[in-house]
């Protein structure tokens, strides 16, 4: 008889449980704020290059375009984003955030250092640079292949 997958050391469900736990610690450090990962890294992005088209900032923040436009459809409901046509092509959508999306942004700073704290809590300083260090190298060689 075969011996069963071992999952359980599996780097694809290591790297699935580690997203589990670092979007639950995500959510309950930002409760207050209702906001996700994503809409989190769209704001600040978006703070860093402000008129950024939708295309060019879903692949800043490696998030899927065709999905990322109801994502900034909630940002902009909540008042913290602002979504114009450009001028030279009225399809392509240019964003900018708000007053009200930087002051939000800038509240949960404290609260997503906290989260990158709590999910590097279990290791020690140098286990944590060690891990962004691979973590970091993965990602780039995979984004370097394609």
């Amino acid at each position: 008889m075969a011996k069963s997958f071992d999952f359980q050391h599996a780097p694809g469900h290591l790297i699935r449980r580690a997203h589990q736990l670092a979007v639950g610690i995500f959510m309950e450090e930002t409760s207050d704020f209702g906001v996700t990962p994503v809409q989190f890294a769209i704001l600040n992005a978006l703070i860093d290059k402000p008129g950024e088209d939708q295309v060019t900032l879903s692949a800043t923040v490696a998030f899927d375009a065709a999905t990322s436009g109801s994502v900034i459809s909630r940002l902009e409901a909540k008042g913290w984003v602002r979504r114009e046509p450009a001028a030279q092509d009225r399809r392509r959508k240019l964003l900018w955030v708000t007053e009200d999306g930087r002051q939000a942004a800038l509240q949960m700073k404290r609260a997503v250092r906290k989260v990158q704290t709590r999910i590097l809590g279990t290791l020690d300083e140098t286990e944590s640079e060690q891990l962004i260090a691979l973590l970091g190298k993965l990602v780039a060689g995979h984004e370097d292949a394609d």
